[in-house]
């Protein structure tokens, strides 16, 4: 094998054909909503961790779990990168009618972009927070909240952190 690219050989690169059943797929018995994501800092230095908070509430009539899902989408890259990459999850148990808060932090390790060694990169992000991938069409109703963040200063290589 000579051609080592990932494009069009899953579903995470390029490709335009969303999967099957992907990350998170499946029904629930209630309903929850998603609203305040929070990202701090909303721009940060290129070795520095970002923390998201997002609250969740169940607006149905049943207790339920939900598996909160955190995706980042790099805006620009120098090397081809996933549309989206999964760099969070929990799963959450909601009684009817509560909310709860959820607080993540990303690690700068989860920006890096593979050229040669790992190197972590300036630029704008987007981080997607909801019950499943962002654009992902379901039949049952969930959201997808996202939210910019800007890394500022040079490129360099993830050690050098």
């Amino acid at each position: 094998m000579e051609n080592y690219t990932m494009e069009g050989r899953t579903y995470r690169y390029y490709g335009k054909e969303a999967p099957l059943y992907p990350f998170g797929y499946g029904l629930s018995y209630t309903t929850f909503q998603y609203r305040d994501l929070v990202l701090s800092p909303p721009t940060l230095p290129v070795c520095a961790n970002l923390s998201v908070s997002v609250v969740l509430e169940n607006t149905g009539q049943r207790d339920g779990e939900e598996v909160v899902q955190l995706y980042l989408r790099w805006e620009q890259s120098s090397v081809p990168v996933p549309r989206w990459q999964l760099v969070a999850f929990r799963r959450v148990a909601v009684p009817a009618g509560r909310e709860t808060k959820l607080s993540f932090q990303v690690v700068a390790e989860q920006r890096a972009v593979w050229a040669q060694g790992w190197h972590l990169e300036p630029g704008t992000f987007t981080l997607f927070a909801g019950g499943q991938q962002p654009e992902q069409q379901t039949r049952a109703p969930s959201e997808v909240l996202s939210a910019r963040f800007t890394v500022t200063g040079a490129a360099r290589p993830l050690r050098g952190c």
